[in-house]
Order: structure tokens, then C-alpha cells, then sequence
């Protein structure tokens, strides 16, 4: 997807977020008494440096632990897409000391705008609850694979399958399969 795909997804998810948002800071302000965002250092495209934002849920109890279920805790990126260090699809922004260990080859990662979601995060949601997590490496070559297939219609799909992924009800994301897996 790009900028202007970007910018229409974030301004439409906004009608929605920035009343949820508001409600989730001033319901975090009462049970942690402390800042609501947190400021995190990420690497995007082409190695910049950026402040990625998320609500702090480190000691919020239960109401906390909803949002980093949900994911929720990760509404605020949308300022992030809005300001053009990430984009809605793309692979999931890396720490600075992850990004410096990547091999010649992962740092292919960095030729896009890191993401909301990606493929990558769909194969991992793809396996259900309490599955073998993906390795580094298997991560790195669905993020690669996106980037060397990326497209509008590829960009379309992930959007889709995220959004069902997203609707409540047992075990909804395992029901939804993402699709090919990269060459390995």
C-alpha cells in the first residue's frame, strides 16, 4: 500500500480510534496514575531511527493485559502512519540493536515502511493460540518475502485477513489461512 493507501486507511480507522483511544488514556490515567504513552525506538525505512508510540500497559493489571491482548496497547502507531515512519502493511518495525544485527540479506527489511501488520504477523497468527513461535529467521524471510511480492492486491489481502483475524469468536484467528509460504 502506499502513502496515499496509508493515509486513507489511517483517516478512516481514525473515526473510530481517536474516541477509543481517548477512552483507553483516560481509563489507563485512572488505574496507573502515571503517563499513558510509551515511547519506544524503532528502525524503519532505511535504517532511520523513530519514536514509535503505544499506550503503556507494563503495570496496569488486568485492564492492561486486555489491551496487549487485543492489541489495542498499539492503537497510537496510527500517529506513526499518519506522520509517514510507518505505513498500515510492511514488515514489524525492529528495535536499533535487532536492526544491527540483521544479515546482508535481512536488511532487505528496511527498503519499506514498516508496518501496523504484515504477513509476517498473519503467519504467526495464522497458528492458533499457544503455538511454536516463528524463529528469527522464518521471520525474516516472510518480512523478505512480502517486500520482493509486495503489490496493491497483496497489500488488499494482508488488510483483509487482518481484519478477520481481528473479529471476535473462538479461535477466529486460526480459522482464516494466510497462503503461500516463502521459498526457503
Amino acid at each position: 500500500m502506499r502513502r496515499g493507501g496509508d493515509l486513507a486507511v489511517a483517516a478512516l480507522a481514525a473515526i473510530v480510534a481517536v474516541p477509543l483511544a481517548l477512552l483507553i488514556a483516560l481509563l489507563l490515567r485512572c488505574t496507573t496514575g502515571g503517563p499513558v504513552l510509551q515511547r519506544l525506538t524503532r528502525t524503519g525505512r532505511y535504517g532511520r531511527e523513530f519514536q514509535i508510540l503505544r499506550f503503556r500497559t507494563g503495570d496496569g493489571g488486568r485492564f492492561a493485559a486486555l489491551l496487549r491482548r487485543t492489541g489495542l496497547d498499539e492503537l497510537p502507531r496510527l500517529w506513526n502512519v499518519a506522520r509517514g515512519e510507518m505505513g498500515v502493511i510492511g514488515p514489524r518495525p525492529a528495535s536499533p540493536d535487532q536492526a544491527v544485527r540483521y544479515s546482508r540479506r535481512e536488511r532487505g527489511r528496511l527498503a519499506v515502511r514498516p508496518g501496523l501488520t504484515g504477513w509476517a504477523q498473519l503467519h504467526a497468527l495464522s497458528r492458533g493460540r499457544n503455538p511454536r513461535p516463528l524463529s528469527r529467521p522464518e521471520w525474516a524471510e516472510l518480512d523478505l518475502w512480502y517486500v520482493e511480492h509486495r503489490s496493491l492486491r497483496l497489500d488488499l489481502r494482508i488488510l483483509g485477513l487482518t481484519v478477520l483475524a481481528a473479529l471476535p469468536g473462538p479461535d477466529a484467528r486460526r480459522t482464516h489461512r494466510v497462503g503461500p509460504q516463502p521459498p526457503r
